[in-house]
């Protein structure tokens, strides 16, 4: 059953603290104050129940398995299932995910991103914390397949709005879309919300995603460039590729992406009043399409930030010639 807590609308919850860990699931989730665990790798986590534990199918390239995403809040957590939703609360915060087979959609991609942002648009609006989603991942796998129009990853934006309906008319939160390179043919989303407002950040360097030309898809991607949270202690940031206005940058050289990367990161940094860089409390995740480009990447971590927690990870970056994609989390 979905448990509904009244939220006092003067209350502003810190922002959860997310860090890696490299740590047994249970003992993790023993912990009372966890709203969420994301098992990052290409094996799945320890059979469990848990809606707290979420999967994502992305090998590591850092040479060891991957860590574990950990997200605490302050305060006791509870957690559940409401129909197709998995959700967990605590300190103020709402975590809800929903995982779907897409071969239970004869449409494919684009049914199952309808159906499942349906239930869980439908599920945040009936909660009080769930209105103001602050941060959203989709993960599925060939999103580069096909061409044009019928590339898959268009598909998934044209069904992702018809499922939202006008759950977001007053603006889209933070957000991720990656491909998986292991066929697991399943969407994943879960997402981050509470009952206050935060702020949208948008990238001088690069037009708003909602605004792009036709040439992208009948439906443009709906995010926001990142989200500063309601207390003004965190930044949550999309996936940010090698783009500026719309268009990519760069196009098979690896160091000029990440280099465009490191400017457009600064540029939201800047919008967001944060100082420039990433220290050792800003866990990030580079998703990389191609897993010999991952030394050329842990040296440029190396280099710019090299106190920042991060993970790297094989994922295809939405568009087919961007090798590199950055998100994460800046605190302040």
């Amino acid at each position: 059953m979905t448990q509904l807590h009244a939220v006092s609308p003067l209350a502003i919850p810190a922002a959860p603290r997310v860090a890696y860990a490299h740590t047994p699931l249970a003992d993790v989730l023993a912990d009372d104050d966890v709203l969420a665990v994301i098992g990052l790798g290409a094996q799945p986590l320890d059979e469990t129940r848990d809606p707290r534990a979420i999967h994502v199918a992305l090998p590591s390239l850092d040479g060891a398995p991957a860590p574990l995403e950990c997200w605490r809040v302050d305060g006791p957590v509870t957690h559940g299932r409401a129909g197709a939703v998995g959700w967990a609360r605590g300190g103020g915060w709402l975590m809800a995910c929903v995982d779907v087979a897409e071969t239970d959609h004869a449409d494919g991609i684009g049914q199952a991103a309808e159906v499942a942002y349906a239930a869980l648009c439908d599920f945040l609006a009936a909660q009080p914390d769930g209105r103001h989603v602050q941060r959203i991942w989709n993960y599925f796998d060939r999103i580069n397949e096909g061409e044009g129009d019928a590339e898959r990853y268009k598909h998934f934006c044209s069904g992702r709005l018809r499922g939202m309906r006008d759950f977001f008319d007053a603006g889209f939160p933070a957000a991720t879309a990656i491909g998986l390179p292991v066929a697991t043919d399943r969407l994943t989303i879960y997402c981050l919300a509470t009952a206050q407002a935060g702020r949208r950040i948008e990238n001088p360097r690069q037009l708003s995603a909602w605004r792009y030309p036709r040439r992208y898809g009948r439906t443009p991607p709906s995010f926001a460039r990142a989200m500063s949270l309601p207390a003004g202690d965190a930044l949550a940031i999309s996936g940010t590729a090698a783009i500026t206005g719309h268009e990519s940058r760069h196009t098979d050289d690896l160091a000029a992406q990440l280099a465009e990367i490191h400017a457009n990161l600064d540029a939201l940094l800047q919008q967001a009043h944060l100082p420039a860089g990433f220290d050792a409390a800003a866990p990030l995740k580079a998703y990389i399409r191609h897993p010999a480009d991952a030394p050329a990447v842990a040296a440029f971590f190396a280099r710019h930030w090299p106190h920042a927690p991060h993970v790297l990870l094989q994922g295809d970056v939405c568009r087919g010639e961007l090798l590199v994609e950055i998100d994460g989390w800046r605190y302040a």
